[in-house]
């Protein structure tokens, strides 16, 4: 990749691998380094976007209003001269689409939990005056708590006057797609979504799709009669509510607002969909804002009011993600790396804390604990000296005391950021309680970089690393560490060379070290074999038959197919691994580009003609 057009990613974030692509665009894998929580970017080429640069302006638009718990998140935009990067919020346990296929189909229970959460999502979405218009599994992630987040919002509308005005433009997933939108007519977005549902709502009871067929033409007629088959596993109220879904003329298919209370949807949970946000409106969390407040030396105030602005910046970023934390139960806290000559400061909590058990021991009045300004720099903000900030934020510091610190306690541990490139050395001990002068300072800024945000300065290079690293080493290559074991560097040097000379050369491409052990998953297909070459040499030798071009890299094989013109028409990856419970081999497969049920049925075949 060409660093010079990740040179801003790469101050606030640490790239992975690779875990999607697209027709224009790819998505890696990153972890934000204040706060440490992982989260996915969607990077995207200006140069070959094309006619479909005016999409993403629109799905940005639509990411930056919407906001609810089955909406994936948007934290971070960022646009250089030649990209576009979307930094998202992470969901580790992948498509829907890919759950369905390892399920073959799910039973009327998990469906029924899944739905709901569709079926919320949507609501608000329309709610909000948007028409989603391009439902699919492929389009709804699992996150780390067995949760449905939806995503891509690039063939979004909001009609200018009200979710009832006319669509005209026929889009998203021909399998998919309302009978009134592939006929030419204009169209409701909110009732074509609907028929979407139906089709999603088909596609996990079923594990296939109610209309399907090679030929689009063809695939059209089937959906515009509207008949499909009826598998004997569904329940009545399955096929009842199918068909309320599934209906040709939109006037009489079921509306979201019905759907909330429908009796299928309300079975076993005895209450309507809630398809409110929980995500609080308007409120900021005390705890985000105040670790926020001590890490840019800024008035709590002063902090709220930038936050507020949501730009979609690095503080926006840091801010969702320090409250995804704290809703995990981790601690809210930044990693907080030392700037020469300045003294980082422990968490304004610890702070404040401290400073409310002081001022309770001395009998002192209660007031609001912001951090304050010292005297000269309130006069510089008075004097509107190399400052920009809210008005709202100055006249809050009027006639404010000194906020004084205590003593504390315990000493300020030291803190490595990451590989020790940069250490928090221990603050000074503070003064006499009646003789201490310490204050809590407001940096000035430059009105130009009033929201610039300071981060550690760490070379693209170290950022861009394995996931695997080991952030241990950290510590033992700070330089405290390396002064203290100098001594040893010779005799480690050697040990390296005697070690080197034991271990046999690897030739190229071997696969010696075996395949890598991972846990059983839904994207994991278990086999009959416990030899991992034997399985990996039987599908090397079902590709070719299948027209699948790969290359190998160990246990993994990164496969594609092509068109008779030669465009790469499906990308997927398939690795032979070992489960550790029961010890067996299996295969895992990711789909990374095109159409996903040409995909499973390529795959199926793949995995049948293999002796597993």
């Amino acid at each position: 990749m060409a660093v010079g057009d990740y040179d801003e990613l790469l101050k606030y974030y640490e790239l992975y691998e690779t875990i999607g692509t697209g027709g224009f665009a790819k998505v890696k894998l990153a972890r934000h380094i204040l706060t440490g929580e992982k989260v996915a970017i969607k990077i995207m080429d200006k140069n070959t976007l094309g006619n479909d640069l005016p999409r993403v302006k629109i799905e940005i638009d639509a990411m930056k209003n919407l906001s609810h718990q089955h909406i994936c998140r948007l934290y971070h935009v960022l646009e250089t001269d030649n990209k576009i990067f979307m930094v998202m919020e992470y969901c580790p346990g992948g498509e829907l689409f890919d759950y369905i296929i390892a399920k073959d189909r799910l039973s009327e229970e998990e469906t029924r939990v899944f739905f709901r959460q569709i079926v919320s999502a949507v609501a608000y979405v329309h709610s909000q005056g948007y028409a989603h218009r391009d439902l699919k599994p492929e389009n709804l992630l699992i996150d780390e708590y067995h949760k449905l987040k939806l995503i891509d919002f690039g063939l979004c509308a909001k009609p200018k006057s009200n979710k009832d005005y006319h669509l005209q433009t026929c889009c998203g997933s021909p399998a998919y797609a309302a009978p009134e939108l592939i006929q030419g007519k204009s169209y409701i977005g909110s009732e074509a979504d609907v028929w979407s549902m139906g089709i999603l709502l088909y596609a996990l009871l079923c594990g296939f799709l109610p209309f399907d067929d090679d030929n689009v033409m063809a695939l059209y007629k089937k959906i515009t009669r509207g008949k499909y088959d009826i598998p004997k596993w569904l329940s009545p109220g399955s096929i009842l509510l199918l068909q309320q879904m599934l209906q040709v003329d939109p006037k009489k298919r079921i509306s979201v607002k019905h759907l909330l209370s429908h009796p299928w949807i309300m079975q076993e949970n005895l209450c309507p969909v809630e398809w409110q946000s929980k995500y609080p409106c308007g409120r900021l969390d005390e705890d985000c804002v105040i670790e926020l407040s001590v890490y840019h030396k800024h008035n709590r105030q002063i902090m709220e009011d930038l936050i507020s602005l949501w730009q979609y910046d690095q503080l926006t970023a840091t801010y969702h993600l320090l409250l995804a934390k704290k809703s995990h139960g981790k601690p809210v806290r930044l990693r907080l790396p030392s700037v020469s000559g300045e003294q980082t400061s422990t968490s304004l909590l610890e702070e404040l804390q401290l400073a409310k058990h002081w001022t309770e021991s001395n009998d002192v009045e209660s007031k609001p604990l912001t951090p304050i300004l010292c005297r000269a720099a309130k006069k510089k903000l008075e004097n509107k000296e190399n400052v920009c900030m809210p008005k709202s934020a100055k006249s809050a510091m009027k006639d404010e005391e000194h906020f004084v610190l205590p003593i504390p306690k315990t000493p300020v541990s030291k803190s490595v950021h990451e590989r020790g490139i940069l250490t928090v050395p221990n603050p000074p001990p503070y003064k006499e309680r009646n003789q201490c002068k310490e204050e809590i300072l407001i940096k000035s800024t430059n009105p130009e970089k009033s929201k610039e945000l300071p981060t550690a300065i760490i070379s693209p290079e170290r950022r861009c690393r394995s996931v695997e690293l080991d952030l241990n080493q950290a510590h033992r290559d700070s330089p405290q560490k390396r002064k203290g074991t100098k001594m040893f560097g010779s005799l480690e040097r050697g040990l390296d060379k005697m070690i080197t000379m034991l271990t046999p050369n690897k030739k190229k491409g071997s696969t010696r070290d075996g395949p890598r052990r991972l846990r059983a998953h839904y994207n994991v297909t278990t086999t009959r074999l416990v030899n991992p070459d034997q399985l990996l040499a039987e599908i090397i030798s079902i590709l070719p038959q299948k027209h699948v071009d790969f290359v190998q890299k160990g246990y993994k094989l990164k496969c594609q197919t092509q068109s008779d013109f030669g465009k790469v028409t499906m990308q997927f990856e398939l690795e032979v691994c070992q489960l550790s419970k029961p010890e067996v081999v299996g295969i895992r497969r990711q789909r990374l580009k095109g159409d996903a049920w040409v995909y499973k049925r390529l795959v199926e075949d793949i995995l049948s003609s293999c002796k597993v």
